[in-house]
């Protein structure tokens, strides 16, 4: 059995770890934002976390067969956005319009895939700290 410090030692550096794969993540998203110019559409990078999500038509987006195109489909990334407050909550706004699948130059087709899922990746930690954010408060209304 490993001693506590050495679990300790071992969580520490899962952590530390993540941090950083996270921090490099962050970092060629960004570069991704500028290559295939979603900056034309949204101003500033950071505004891209407000979206519910982020999505891809026209190629696959799947584990087994990540980037594969989707013949006769256009490649577009579309935005979903929520408001609460709108009769129609939640509309979809086109970040980048490519033509046909079958069309797009390979390398700017890899990038876009590159970027949805360096964006999902972020979006997650994002939403675990959402959601340990909840926890602690409810900690806190349960202690008063």
């Amino acid at each position: 059995m490993s001693s506590p410090l050495d679990r300790l030692k071992n969580l520490t550096n899962k952590i530390t770890s993540y941090e950083k794969v996270r921090k490099d993540n962050l970092l060629e998203l960004k570069i991704l934002f500028e290559d295939i110019e979603i900056s034309k559409k949204v101003d500033i990078f950071e505004e891209i976390f407000e979206f519910k999500a982020i999505n891809l038509s026209g190629a696959s987006l799947q584990e087994e067969n990540l980037g594969e195109i989707k013949k006769g489909k256009y490649l577009q990334i579309l935005a979903i956005s929520y408001d609460k407050e709108a009769s129609i909550k939640s509309k979809n706004i086109s970040l980048g319009y490519f033509g046909k699948s079958e069309n797009v130059d390979i390398e700017l087709k890899d990038k876009i895939v590159e970027f949805i899922i360096r964006y999902r990746f972020e979006k997650s930690f994002m939403t675990l700290e959402h959601y340990n954010a909840m926890l602690k408060s409810l900690k806190k209304s349960e202690d008063e």
